[in-house]
């Protein structure tokens, strides 16, 4: 089951593999998403069906679809979890789409690492990288965050740097599309709708059922999405206009004397 994307071109892609509530054969499975941003600024469901968040075959099955529909131009940027077995399957169909990590999912999953006393402080430093507002000063953020807590948090230092250059992908973006940039949230507040739609449900629908009701409640939701802000900038990252921090970078038209 899947949604038929409109345009052969989408500019930018979330993805996440959710577990909802309602009834299904093994519990392994959850629902793959992806949603994609057309070259207007429209976000659009273009990926759905169920597999296993942490294979790449599951997410290999899903963009190959896509690409036998139509999706031939490599998106700019994916934004996901780290834990997907999606990036692996995207280098595959889409070697030149760039990774964006999730930061809502890595900030949770640094701070799983930790007591709850160090938590507040912790999620505080973390906010200074991403929302830092040019690359150096995240990176030096970074490297506080690393000196401050090697010591004695090690797993939580290991768990943010090992995906230090994806986590900071977003800079070479336009910075009026970085709130949409960091994470992968635009899929995660439509499940909430639907998982308080299937709670109420729990145990009382087969399988494909379940899977129908959830594919009917996030396409109707798709309809109310926000689109992306600053949309004029959109064909420029198509274009392959380079940005620093955010902003365009203007090449130097200066003429030279033959």
């Amino acid at each position: 089951m899947s949604k038929q994307p409109g345009p052969a071109l989408y500019v930018y892609i979330w993805a996440d593999g959710v577990y909802l509530q309602a009834r299904m054969e093994d519990h392994s499975e959850c629902m793959l998403v992806l949603i994609g941003t057309t070259p207007e600024g429209k976000k659009e469901l273009i990926g759905f069906q169920v597999g296993v968040r942490e294979s790449a075959q599951s997410w290999r099955e899903l963009l190959i679809d896509l690409r036998q529909r139509g999706l031939r131009i490599a998106p700019q940027l994916a934004i996901g979890d780290g834990a997907l077995g999606f990036w692996k399957a995207l280098d595959e169909a889409f070697p030149g789409t760039r990774h964006q990590r999730c930061w809502c999912h890595k900030v949770s999953n640094v701070l799983d690492k930790v007591a709850k006393s160090v938590q507040g402080p912790m999620k505080n430093d973390l906010r200074n990288i991403y929302l830092a507002p040019h690359r150096a000063e995240a990176e030096t953020a970074i490297d506080v965050f690393v000196e401050k807590y090697h010591v004695k948090y090690g797993r939580a230092v290991e768990c943010l740097i090992k995906d230090r250059h994806a986590l900071l992908a977003f800079f070479d973006f336009p910075a009026e599309h970085w709130i949409h940039l960091r994470s992968s949230n635009p899929i995660e507040s439509v499940f909430a709708t639907v998982r308080h739609r299937t709670v109420r449900t729990k145990g009382s629908l087969s399988q494909q059922t379940a899977k129908l009701m959830v594919f009917k409640l996030i396409d109707a939701a798709s309809k109310t999405w926000r689109r992306l802000k600053s949309t004029n900038q959109l064909p420029k990252v198509i274009a392959g206009v380079k940005f620093i921090d955010g902003i365009e970078v203007i090449p130097n038209t200066e003429s030279h004397a033959a």
